[in-house]
């Protein structure tokens, strides 16, 4: 093992989001740089079948993060880690849809998931993340070149980034960061229209 990936040594990883997309990535590379790995996602199914993909060294279960209780069983249940990677979103809904057209409640609901889906998973995880842990959330381009038509998804990146700034600081010296993604073909991503690609 080369000297970046031995960091991981030993060390918890857990990912948010991990059962599939940028999120099994995530979990993959952990994985491979010597890291145990637990996965958490929305679909009992879906765990199974990605820890299984996953092989030694990673175990997983489900967690609705628009469901304050069953986030905070999921990291009561978990224990003692060092670094959270949340991944998860959901991309149905308005996310792509001009205000004009957009269906406010599908746009509550895709929120719950990507921003307050967030804070749920930030809120139960500090509680039992090393001192010298990590936490990093998922954004996106969008929040510094909107396009049109996705109004939502441009302030769901920025909303992102800014809950980002204000944890770093209340989290000290847990470290928080932001990746901000630009379009990554995943199975979901594959599945929006041309124009958005």
């Amino acid at each position: 093992m080369s000297a970046s990936t031995a960091s991981l040594d030993g060390k918890t990883v857990v990912v948010i989001g991990g059962a599939s997309g940028v999120g099994f990535a995530v979990a993959q590379a952990a994985r491979d740089a010597g890291a145990r790995v637990t996965i958490g996602s929305s679909q009992p199914a879906n765990v199974e079948a990605a820890v299984a993909r996953l092989g030694g060294g990673v175990t997983g279960s489900a967690v609705d993060v628009g469901e304050e209780a069953s986030v905070a069983a999921f990291f009561e249940q978990l224990g003692p880690f060092d670094h959270l990677a949340f991944t998860a979103g959901d991309w149905g809904g308005s996310f792509f849809d001009p205000v004009r057209d957009m269906d406010l409640v599908a746009a509550q609901a895709g929120l719950k998931v990507w921003f307050w889906g967030a804070l749920a998973a930030v809120k139960y995880g500090c509680r039992t993340i090393a001192r010298d842990g990590s936490i990093t959330l998922t954004g996106g381009m969008l929040a510094h070149r909107p396009m049109k038509g996705a109004p939502l998804t441009t302030a769901g990146a920025g909303a992102t980034e800014f809950l980002t700034l204000g944890l770093a600081v209340d989290l000290a010296p847990v470290r928080v960061n932001a990746v901000c993604l630009g379009i990554v073909l995943t199975e979901r991503t594959k599945t929006l229209p041309a124009d958005v690609l």
